[in-house]
């Protein structure tokens, strides 16, 4: 195995941080505006200015949803947390790491012939993180599992 397919060191974890960061900033932003002008319109009633409150903290919900998605990886296996799954696989389950041209995230070929996204390392606005975050979750299928394909 070269130096560049050398798999990290385990446990570790992928996560699109930059989109993360970006995510949760709005939407705290979004809950303290929502609140400021609903607390500042005095003409408002109670349950007026409560509804800018919850409408701020269920578009921050929201937002947050969206920033869930990671990969862990670990001795045992994977661990894909997309937007409201989460699956566990071992290391023998999967067959490849595929991220392809135009591919939006990472996907795992599985062994049960499905195919499985892994949002926690996506393209967006880290093309070269993703690339070398796949590029080690592919290394770590390689030495871990019975997967050594790639495309």
């Amino acid at each position: 195995m070269s130096a560049a397919a050398q798999p990290p060191d385990l446990p570790v974890t992928f996560r699109p941080t930059r989109t993360r960061v970006i995510l949760l900033t709005i939407g705290a932003a979004l809950v303290v505006a929502l609140t400021a002008i609903g607390l500042l319109l005095e003409n408002l009633s109670p349950g007026e200015q409560l509804s800018f409150v919850v409408t701020g903290l269920l578009f921050f919900a929201g937002l947050a949803l969206f920033s869930r998605p990671k990969v862990v990886a670990d001795e045992a296996g994977v661990t894909v947390v997309n937007l409201i799954t989460t699956r566990r696989l071992e290391w023998a389950e999967v067959l490849r790491v595929n991220l392809r041209p135009g591919d939006a995230w990472v996907y795992l070929d599985l062994a049960d012939g499905t195919s499985l996204p892994a949002m926690g390392i996506q393209v967006g606005m880290a093309k070269a993180q993703a690339i070398d975050d796949a590029r080690a979750l592919r290394a770590l299928a390689t030495h871990h599992g019975t997967g050594g394909g790639t495309s």
